[in-house]
């Protein structure tokens, strides 16, 4: 399982890493001021999310459910938020109006919250 945490991890914060420099130089032309911060947005809850995999990975105080239900959460949570914020906001450099997939957005802010409150959930209750 930490194979497949720290591989995630590695992935999201390399196109992290990736999606800020393409948005920071290419995009920078393009894009409305409001539209990179939004772009912006979209990459920094990816690298935090990427660091919150490393840490999960790292952590031998969770069980292998946890863990895995953690991963899907913040994969799944990475993937709406932070791509459909991608897409809205390069919005206007294409023909398809990616506004009508704008719900995707706070389900996927949801399923971090989700992952986050299980992982707090768990410390909770552990006994010291």
């Amino acid at each position: 399982m930490d194979k497949k945490i720290f591989s995630a991890a590695g992935f999201f914060g390399m196109t992290a890493i990736v999606l800020g420099a393409f948005g920071a130089h290419a995009l920078k032309k393009v894009l409305t001021v409001d539209q990179l911060v939004t772009f912006e947005t979209g990459v920094k809850y990816q690298m935090y999310h990427a660091l919150f995999l490393l840490f999960l990975g790292l952590n031998n105080h969770l069980s292998f459910n946890t863990k895995k239900t953690i991963l899907v959460l913040t994969i799944l949570g990475i993937i709406f938020f932070s791509g459909s914020i991608y897409l809205l906001a390069t919005d206007s450099l294409n023909d398809f109006n990616f506004k009508i997939i704008g719900f995707i957005t706070p389900i996927g802010g949801l399923l971090l919250i989700m992952a986050w409150a299980i992982l707090t959930i768990h410390f909770l209750k552990k006994k010291s």
